[in-house]
């Protein structure tokens, strides 16, 4: 079955970085754009960023471009997404999920937490 396991989340500074990793199992990781959503309590999941299959073409919400970068490494099924200058407003749950244009699995890891606080 399909399986997303999200990691890389913790707790940084205002203006810090971090790093998070999705690895995917469970369906042609290398045939599937992938994206990253993140989700604050009591708001609906906001897509992030988006990767096609090959890694040749990106897109980013308004909110994170110039600051977060999405990769993939299709030999090791993982999607990565850079996080630098990091702002409070960044706090959230983040999650990968394949598709670029929407999510196509109804299933979701567990996510990673990002807390961004002095």
């Amino acid at each position: 079955q399909v399986q997303l396991v999200e990691s890389g989340g913790g707790l940084v500074q205002p203006g810090g970085s971090l790093r998070l990793s999705c690895v995917a199992s469970g369906f042609f990781f290398s045939a599937n754009g992938m994206s990253w959503y993140r989700q604050v309590p009591g708001k609906e999941r906001e897509l992030v960023a988006t990767i096609t299959s090959s890694g040749d073409t990106t897109n980013y919400a308004d909110s994170v471009k110039g600051r977060f970068t999405i990769s993939r490494n299709n030999a090791e099924k993982t999607v990565y997404l850079q996080m630098n200058a990091l702002k409070p407003e960044d706090t959230a749950v983040y999650y990968c999920n394949a598709g670029v244009t929407m999510a196509l699995f109804s299933s979701w890891g567990q996510g990673t937490q990002v807390t961004v606080s002095s």
